[in-house]
C-alpha cells in the first residue's frame, strides 16, 4: 500500500491520534465455551409495525449514526477511522452478526461515530455521511471491504501534487484520486451531488469537531481506532469476538 502519510499530515490539523492494535481476543481455552454461550437465542424485542430493527437508522446529536432501537437496553458506540485496518478487521469479522443477530433482536444499538485520522479518511468519511441515512452502514461496510484498494489507488505523484495544495481545496482531487467518484456512482450518487458533498465545507467542519471532541483530555478520550464504549463504558478491548464476549454479558446471556 502507498504511503498516505504526506497527506494526512498536512492536509488537517486534528487532534492526534491513530489506529489502535486490534486486541482484547479470548484465549484459546475460553475461546470454544464462549463461542457456545453466544449461540444462545436472545428475547427479541419488537421492532414497530412488524418492522425490522436493522433498517432503523438516525442521526444522533453526536454526529454518530445509530443503527438499531433507540431505546435498546445495550448500546455500543464505535468510535472508528474509515483508514484504519483494524476498524475493517472488525467491520470484516463481526458487522455482519452484530447487525444480523445483536441489532435485529431490538436488545442491542449501534452507533457509529467517525475519528478522522487523515485526508483519505475525512474524504471517505464525507461522502459515505451524504447519502441517505438509511445507506450509511452497508456503505461503511463496502468501504471497508475496499480499503485497502481505495489507499493503493493514490500514487507518489498524486500525493506530491495533492500535499502542495491549500488545505481547503485537497478533499475533491485526493476523492477523485481514490476513484470515489466510481464506487459512489455505483450507488446512486450523481456527479453533482459528489461534487456538492466534497465541497461542502461544513461537513468538514463538522467532522473534524467531533474527532477534536473526542480526542479531548478526559477519562473518555478516544487515543486510537476502533475504540468502544458499551453503555457509558469504555471496553478494553477492540476485537470482534471480545466485544460480542461483552455484549453477551450486558444483555445477560
Amino acid at each position: 500500500m502507498k504511503s498516505v502519510s504526506l497527506i494526512a499530515v498536512s492536509v488537517f490539523a486534528l487532534a492526534l491520534a491513530g489506529c489502535g492494535s486490534s486486541g482484547g481476543d479470548l484465549n484459546a481455552a475460553a475461546n470454544e465455551s464462549q463461542a457456545a454461550a453466544n449461540q444462545a437465542p436472545l428475547t427479541q424485542i419488537a421492532a414497530p409495525n412488524n418492522g425490522d430493527w436493522t433498517q432503523t437508522v438516525r442521526q444522533t446529536p453526536e454526529g454518530g449514526y445509530l443503527l438499531g432501537n433507540p431505546n435498546a437496553p445495550v448500546r455500543l458506540v464505535e468510535y472508528a477511522s474509515m483508514t484504519c485496518p483494524h476498524c475493517r478487521e472488525f467491520s470484516e469479522q463481526g458487522a455482519a452478526r452484530l447487525r444480523d443477530t445483536y441489532i435485529r433482536s431490538g436488545q442491542v444499538s449501534w452507533e457509529f461515530r467517525n475519528f478522522v485520522l487523515n485526508g483519505p479518511d475525512m474524504a471517505l468519511s464525507i461522502l459515505s455521511r451524504c447519502q441517505p441515512d438509511g445507506a450509511f452502514f452497508g456503505t461503511i461496510e463496502q468501504i471497508f471491504a475496499q480499503q485497502s484498494e481505495f489507499l493503493s489507488n493514490i500514487d507518489q505523484n498524486e500525493e506530491r501534487q495533492l500535499a502542495a495544495l491549500p488545505p481547503e481545496q485537497v478533499i475533491p482531487p485526493l476523492a477523485r484520486a481514490m476513484d470515489l467518484e466510481a464506487f459512489f456512482a455505483r450507488r446512486g450518487m450523481p456527479a453533482a451531488r459528489f461534487n456538492q458533498c466534497l465541497s461542502n465545507q461544513a461537513a468538514v467542519q463538522q467532522l473534524t469537531e467531533m474527532t477534536n471532541r473526542a480526542a479531548a483530555p478526559g477519562p473518555m478520550q478516544i487515543t486510537g481506532t476502533p475504540t468502544f464504549i458499551l453503555n457509558g463504558e469504555r471496553l478494553d478491548v477492540n476485537a470482534w469476538p471480545a466485544v460480542e464476549q461483552r455484549l453477551r454479558a450486558a444483555i445477560g446471556g
